[in-house]
């Protein structure tokens, strides 16, 4: 009973820690409770060891998963009960991993493993079909963003690493204590944890504060329209969207605004991409546009290329009929005076069973097609290989981040190797309905802003729309479910961080590690075993 209530534990301070209602002081100790429930589990029993440790395991995930996330269910039942479940499952894995490789060898050898294969499972996250990285431990600082100012330098696996060093100090301290009741060791285990919050947090307080701020800037006007995805986006039409962000244009616009920002799939009928320079969006965009003599339009658009030749099909592309076939696109385009010709970036980081069939070739015959439909959109969407930074007329670039893209930080350095001088965040949170959902998507943004020492200029549908500067604090904002728009100076730069440059480094190092501890588990247990 004692070792359940420890698995419970874990989970609620997982839970409380995270953004935006928690404080994440208690990730610093959330996992203790069940290492030291699996600890009593790998001494003292002597039947269904693993069982055991895995069911306490799936205890401490299911509650955090189900807590912290649990309003994915307002978009998809299925995809809500699916992510939970799963995500609990994996992390389940994961730790069970760690029970493999500590009985087979010391406790700093175990710890390693433990902090080494937690930042390699949250690697795999990023980039497998199944991606859901939304709690990697990185994030859970998104709302104390002065506390993590050197993510420039190792993007949210530094924050990983420095959660599993505090929660190893901790249980090491109590394992210590048990063996030798010594109250000198709770003062060394005291100051040693002091040490290891305390400098990270000076470090990253005195960065914040020296941080400057980019000598030049643009006018931006951030749309938000507030159209109800469910009941409106895709029963209205293109035109009455249009009109829409033309009048809320003319409310704020002004002779020095450079750019007007509009969200995802803001014009959502579906346009063939060969005549996109044709569409009630470029038409609008171009009027928007044309208001004053420098003046940008970005937003988002849906848009389609239907063809019958076999040779152009690809894993990502939808099939209607015999020899007919057609590509799917959640697109973001630029219009100015400038450029003739629209310019155009594709989403490419996708929502896992609303945008992509993960696996489809192995699941397909199996499920069938279970793309869950959110408001029209149950289409396979195609992507793009690279991030395209689109120009504005005074050649300043911006990256066209689209939605869930936002939450992929190593990803988002892509743009920024590629010219971008700014963040531009389309998006539709809508979805989930006024829950944590929105809050937390918007605050992982801040970590982007961190990461990249970029600005970020952010458009929502229904909110919450935001202007964010290179420290991470928000400047501006329209709450959600409002119509209206926001006006403000986004600074531009032009360096490139630590983490830009090198990406996420340290889960390369930890990829490694894990592989090597978990060999030499194995090697070593084999040798002891008895011939």
């Amino acid at each position: 009973m004692r070792n359940f209530f420890y698995a419970l534990l874990s989970g609620v301070l997982l839970a409380i820690s995270w953004p935006t209602y928690g404080f994440p002081i208690f990730i610093f100790a959330a996992f203790v409770p069940l290492l030291l429930a699996e600890f009593k589990v790998r001494n003292f029993s002597k039947s269904r060891v693993k069982l055991k440790v895995f069911g306490l395991a799936y205890l401490s995930f299911f509650v955090w998963n189900l807590i912290t996330t649990y309003w994915i269910y307002f978009s998809t039942p299925f995809g809500g009960a699916f992510a939970i479940l799963v995500n609990s499952l994996l992390m389940a894995l994961v730790f069970l991993l760690y029970h493999i490789v500590a009985k087979r060898t010391g406790f700093s050898a175990a710890a390693a493993f433990l902090a080494s294969i937690w930042m390699v499972f949250e690697k795999i996250h990023l980039n497998w079909d199944f991606s859901w990285p939304w709690l990697n431990l990185g994030n859970v600082f998104s709302e104390y963003i002065s506390w993590v100012q050197w993510y420039e330098y190792t993007g949210t696996f530094g924050g990983t690493l420095w959660i599993w060093l505090l929660n190893i100090a901790v249980f090491k301290a109590i394992l210590q204590y048990r063996e030798y009741r010594e109250k000198s060791i709770i003062y060394r285990s005291a100051l040693k944890l002091l040490f290891l919050i305390g400098v990270p947090l000076t470090i990253s307080w005195y960065i914040y504060y020296n941080h400057e701020e980019p000598e030049n800037d643009i006018n931006v006007v951030i749309l938000q329209p507030n159209i109800n995805p469910y009941t409106e986006k895709y029963n209205t039409t293109d035109e009455r969207i249009g009109k829409l962000l033309l009048n809320l244009s003319r409310e704020s616009v002004n002779d020095s605004t450079n750019l007007v920002l509009a969200p995802e799939t803001v014009f959502a009928d579906g346009t063939r991409i060969n005549n996109i320079d044709n569409s009630e969006a470029v038409f609008f965009g171009n009027q928007i546009s044309r208001m004053t003599s420098d003046l940008n339009f970005l937003g988002g658009v849906t848009l389609f290329e239907r063809f019958s030749d076999p040779e152009k099909v690809r894993e990502q592309t939808n099939q209607i009929g015999p020899n007919d076939w057609y590509d799917d696109y959640n697109s973001a385009f630029l219009v100015n005076s400038s450029n003739d010709s629209t310019q155009l970036y594709h989403k490419s980081k996708l929502v896992v069973g609303v945008e992509n069939f993960p696996y489809q070739n192995i699941l397909k015959p199996i499920l069938g097609n279970i793309m869950i439909d959110l408001g029209g959109t149950v289409a396979m969407k195609t992507t793009q290989e690279n991030r395209e930074v689109l120009w504005l007329n005074d050649s300043t670039g911006a990256a066209p981040i689209i939605c869930y893209e936002s939450v992929y930080g190593e990803y988002v350095t892509e743009y920024v190797q590629n010219g971008a001088n700014f963040l531009s965040i389309i998006t539709n949170d809508a979805w989930w309905g006024d829950t944590q959902g929105h809050k937390q998507h918007l605050s992982y943004a801040k970590l982007r802003a961190v990461e990249t020492r970029r600005y970020v200029a952010r458009s929502a549908n229904t909110g919450i729309s935001a202007i964010i500067n290179s420290r991470g604090n928000i400047v501006k904002s329209l709450g959600y479910e409002k119509r209206g728009t926001i006006s403000g100076k986004i600074g531009l730069g032009d360096n490139k961080t630590f983490y830009v440059k090198y990406g996420d480094y340290i889960a390369r190092i930890a990829q490694f590690l894990a592989i090597f501890i978990f060999l030499f588990a194995i090697i070593k247990f084999r040798r002891k075993r008895p011939s």
